[in-house]
């Protein structure tokens, strides 16, 4: 039997079953853990403080993690076109980065503790054998709904014979599947991961036989998805961060509020006690627990957090302890995504003459190139997927922006040369 394990999702009540309503089955699936393994409660308890021993050294270098999304349909509406999957990377890679526009709106409180993580999410360019790929996989399939049952959850999703699609190599991509997971007809969850087996602050067994990747329904993915999100008879705003907390998890965070009460914590110093979970709001006012955070003394409760359950228009942080403790999973039990992966392709077979970014990206049509190299110019080459020459532009200075005109949607690389040498990137358009 697979083992219950901390999902991160949006859980609604019909009449078949009652009229209440939960926004995630974290607490119900530690009190089923607990008769079954007797004392796992304490144990969730006891691991907290362990936690706090990870990611605590100050770190700057940026790691992109590869991915792959796994579009997995029944109907043309879960079939998402390649626009709503390049909008989420850039979502994520917004929030991971402290990017987003909304960053600006966390409260003063909270200024010296959010930041940036340094770490980015790219589509991967070359698939497990070794061919060019974006990064998408698409699987038409007979399952109307993968929530099977509330132990297995949707984990058929990530198995072609059971209709969904066998992962990628989980220790090159980070895998997302998107898909429906309706019960009746009615959303009943929004997504959820697994972080890597063998944390110390998850307690041990909680995702026991589950395939590791992010899950996530589809109405929730990115926030340009033409699908409306409809729950509970309300409609709820989508910006995408639904997977950015999904992911969140994916590298080790817990819930903000520790799944428990102000005795509980998520073994991060830096975020606020919260008593419980927000519920789709932005109450600015609540302090419900009362915590000793360095130099900060007692703090509020963190609706801005990425890890609450607040609604995703007021969601717009990370604390840099979150930050620390992701990059500390990326460093040791995920080392792999990272170190001398060849899935993201030209980008890592390049040299490394200069420094290179692009920003955004993906990017709906205008991007930032900044570069180093002298001011006497510099050719930007603007290539398709298959290396057909698209665009030609000579850059005056080391930062400047140009216009992706006429582009359709899909893979591109900027090839950039200059008296340092030749570098090359990915860039994805939507």
């Amino acid at each position: 039997m697979k083992k219950l394990f901390f999902i991160c999702s949006l859980t609604l009540g019909f009449s078949v079953f009652s009229q209440d309503f939960h926004r995630c089955y974290t607490h119900e699936a530690m009190e089923h853990q607990e008769t079954i393994t007797p004392g796992y409660i304490n144990q969730v308890n006891e691991v907290f403080n362990r936690a706090k021993e990870i990611g605590t050294q100050a770190r700057s270098d940026v790691y992109t993690i590869p991915v792959v999304v796994h579009i997995v349909y029944n109907t043309p509406e879960e079939n998402l076109p390649d626009s709503v999957i390049f909008n989420q990377i850039a979502s994520l890679n917004a929030d991971f980065r402290r990017l987003n526009e909304d960053a600006v709106n966390v409260r003063d409180t909270f200024n010296t503790i959010v930041g940036d993580t340094f770490i980015e999410f790219e589509l991967a360019a070359v698939d497990p054998d070794g061919n060019p790929t974006n990064g998408i996989t698409r699987t038409s399939t007979a399952v109307e709904s993968f929530l099977a049952d509330f132990e297995t959850l949707a984990d058929g999703v990530k198995y072609t014979s059971e209709g969904g699609i066998d992962p990628w190599d989980q220790s090159r991509y980070m895998n997302i599947w998107v898909c429906d997971m309706s019960f009746f007809g009615e959303v009943f969850l929004l997504g959820y991961a697994t972080p890597p087996d063998g944390l110390e602050h998850w307690p041990e067994g909680a995702i026991d036989g589950l395939v590791d990747g992010v899950v996530m329904q589809y109405q929730a993915f990115g926030s340009n998805n033409p699908n409306p999100l409809i729950a509970g008879g309300s409609p709820i705003e989508v910006l995408g961060r639904t997977t950015t907390h999904e992911v969140g998890h994916y590298l080790g965070l817990r819930h903000i509020w520790g799944d428990g009460d102000c005795s509980e914590q998520d073994g991060i110093d830096d975020t606020p006690n919260m008593v419980t979970q927000s519920s789709q709001d932005c109450d600015i006012v609540k302090n419900t627990c009362v915590d000793d955070i360095a130099d900060l003394g007692d703090l509020p409760d963190m609706v801005e957090n990425y890890m609450d359950y607040s609604a995703e228009s007021c969601q717009n942080s990370f604390t840099l302890g979150q930050a620390n403790m992701m990059r500390a999973i990326i460093e040791n039990e995920r080392i792999d995504l990272v170190e001398d992966n060849p899935v993201l392709g030209i980008r890592n077979e390049s040299q490394e003459a200069f420094e290179l970014s692009l920003y955004p990206n993906p990017t709906s049509g205008i991007v930032t190139v900044s570069f180093q190299g002298m001011d006497s110019g510099t050719d930007v080459i603007v290539l398709s997927e298959t290396g057909q020459i698209v665009q030609a532009h000579n850059l005056k200075g080391q930062l400047s922006t140009i216009t992706l005109e006429n582009l359709v949607s899909g893979l591109y690389f900027i090839q950039v040369q200059n008296e340092l040498g030749l570098r090359v990137e990915k860039l994805v358009v939507y």
